[in-house]
């Protein structure tokens, strides 16, 4: 088996990398940093977000593992104190491959025919770097409002317990194959209407923005941001693709929301 770790690059996490690697090479796996069968990746879950986007182009084949080395994360859910029992895991025991939902969203612009496609672990977020952002929603190519407020989150059932809690949004199980739109400060009088609810849509169910003042826009995927003033419309829905998660023992989702938002 071929192997791949990343680290945060604190001094915690690096020291722990180079462990993982002498144990795993003593077991015989070898270390692959292109085309890896499995990523171990340490430090927290935004260390695993950035692996996964270094790695998006081998969903099929690599699956994702992650060791916390700070708080415990829903993606980094091993202790830097059982390292020993996860690589013999690794090396002796074949894992269970969970696959979860991803996000596909396709940006289209007014000046040429081309599009920039990405996909998202936890989410999308539309915001402008001036004023409101105003855009259309379109749910399954009609009309469903207009929208006017700070920005829109479009999130990942695994990504549910970020960005998308913050703002009020509903948490998913990650299994469920969906997609959450959630807004940012929406304006609503006697003028402006919208829902005001995070909306859950279904697989195959597409989501279309379409902007209709001339500001320049703030697109994040994940961690990745960019600015760009020639955003026709961003297109979101559930992606073909989905992203593989080893697993060693059991993963109790709604166990770890409690260990995170409420506490014992």
């Amino acid at each position: 088996m071929h192997f791949s770790v990343t680290s945060r690059g604190d001094d915690t996490s690096n020291a722990l990398r180079k462990k993982i690697i002498d144990y795993l090479q003593e077991f015989g796996l070898k270390l692959n940093d292109e085309t890896p069968d499995i990523v171990i990746t340490v430090g927290g879950d935004g260390t695993l977000l950035h692996a996964f986007h270094h790695f998006h182009e081998r969903l099929d084949e690599t699956s994702f593992v992650g060791i916390h080395t700070g708080h415990l994360g829903f993606y980094a859910d091993w202790k830097p104190e059982e390292v020993e029992k996860l690589v013999i895991h690794i090396a002796k025991t074949p894992f269970q491959v969970v696959e979860y939902p991803l996000l596909e969203v396709v940006v289209r612009h007014h000046n040429g025919p081309q599009s920039d496609r990405y996909l998202a672990l936890n989410e999308c977020t539309v915001k402008t770097m001036e004023g409101s952002l105003v855009c259309n929603v379109d749910i399954k190519g009609e009309k469903f409002e207009t929208f006017r407020g700070d920005g829109l989150c479009i999130s990942t059932p695994s990504g549910s317990t970020a960005y998308n809690k913050a703002l009020g949004g509903a948490i998913l199980h990650p299994s469920l194959a969906s997609m959450q739109l959630s807004e940012m400060a929406s304006i609503n009088n006697r003028v402006y209407r919208t829902v005001g609810s995070p909306l859950i849509l279904p697989q195959h169910h597409t989501c279309l923005l379409k902007p209709l003042n001339d500001v320049e826009m703030q697109i994040t995927i994940d961690h990745k941001s960019m600015i760009d003033q020639s955003v026709k419309s961003i297109q979101c829905r559930v992606a073909e693709e989905k992203v593989r998660f080893a697993r060693f023992r059991p993963f109790t989702f709604w166990k770890r929301v409690k260990e995170s938002f409420i506490g014992e």
